[in-house]
């Protein structure tokens, strides 16, 4: 009787493979089975309501009751939520989608713009090489970043009120000591225009508050990213381009923008996706008004819930907003190549 063949290399590197996979298989089911219970169950559920007439009626609330579930389960309208959400067909006041969405992405690119302008203007001069106490100030514009939004946006809105906020006093001091004339009781989140003229005048003065306050918010993650892409920069790059007689604008095009493109992209992509759902500055700042023209697309979804209790009609909402920012990252992804290796793109 002859003994068995050893087992070939091929087999061995197989069993190898499914142990390697079964060993990380076991290390993460634990995050997964919370993901599954906190996150992907939530989002189908989400995705069923959005397909229904859901409402208030339609909640459960003592589940004690002898009722069953055909008691409450809501009518299937299929696309008539997103249909309505898109044509402007909806239970608000001067809701009309085109507007909306069009504030939402003016608002998201004049934000983003001046995070990352900024950004990396100030990470520019902190970088330079004698500048006093840049540890300091590297460790102070992180405070509004590191704030929670919640209280930045309570903060932000105590400063605009027209009787005792900070902004109105402030110029009340200033014509106290310089002898100007300024005004001091403007209704910042009620007026419907800046008292400046020209094209200012296109957006109500709210959105100028709350776009102050999301910048002062926004840009200290931009500048933290462009700081380590900087330091990443050789300076031997900087002193060969210096000798061969480039001017600081040319030393700024052809290796700072450069080098630290592949940071920021990635940056910009992520600072456009959280400004466009940015709810707190919104919400708790102008609180979308004055009627309903700082309102962006969030914090409507929100308003479906809070004021008129319509569940399946914000589900369908929130799928809107998250097809809109699919398409974006896609087409910004394409353009950009930000998920590129650096020697790729």
């Amino acid at each position: 009787m002859t003994a068995p063949a050893p087992p070939t290399r091929a087999k061995t590197t197989q069993q190898r493979r499914w142990q390697e996979s079964l060993r990380a298989w076991v290390y993460i089911a634990p995050a997964g089975l919370i993901m599954l219970f906190i996150t992907l169950l939530p989002q189908g559920y989400q995705i069923w309501m959005a397909f229904t007439d859901f409402r208030v009626q339609n909640l459960r609330f003592n589940i004690l009751s002898p009722a069953t579930w055909q008691d409450y389960a809501p009518p299937w309208i299929w696309f008539d939520n997103f249909v309505r959400i898109i044509t402007s067909d909806m239970p608000i006041e001067n809701y009309y989608f085109g507007r909306l969405l069009l504030f939402n992405v003016v608002w998201t690119i004049s934000n983003v713009a001046f995070h990352v302008t900024l950004g990396v203007i100030i990470a520019m001069v902190l970088n330079g090489k004698y500048v006093l106490g840049r540890r300091f100030y590297r460790a102070l514009y992180v405070i509004p970043w590191a704030m929670p939004p919640l209280i930045a946006a309570v903060t932000w809105h105590n400063m605009y009120d027209y009787r005792f906020g900070a902004v109105n006093l402030l110029l009340a001091q200033f014509n106290q000591v310089l002898g100007t004339s300024l005004p001091t009781d403007i209704r910042w989140m009620l007026e419907g225009t800046p008292p400046i003229g020209g094209l200012l005048q296109f957006l109500p003065l709210a959105y100028y508050c709350t776009l102050v306050a999301n910048i002062w918010l926004g840009w200290p993650f931009m500048s933290v990213v462009a700081t380590g892409a900087l330091q990443a920069i050789p300076s031997e790059m900087y002193e060969a381009a210096e000798v061969d007689g480039a001017s600081p604008w040319q030393r700024f095009w052809k290796i700072t923008l450069p080098l630290i493109r592949p940071a920021m992209v990635p940056a910009i992509m992520l600072g456009s996706i959280w400004t466009f759902n940015q709810f707190n500055v919104i919400y708790f700042i102008s609180q979308g008004g004055p009627l309903g023209r700082t309102e962006i697309l969030v914090t409507q979804a929100y308003k479906l819930v809070l004021n008129h209790r319509l569940y399946g009609m914000a589900a369908a909402f929130s799928i809107v907003v998250f097809l809109i920012l699919l398409v974006f990252t896609l087409v910004n992804n394409r353009v950009t190549q930000a998920t590129e290796a650096y020697d790729v793109a």
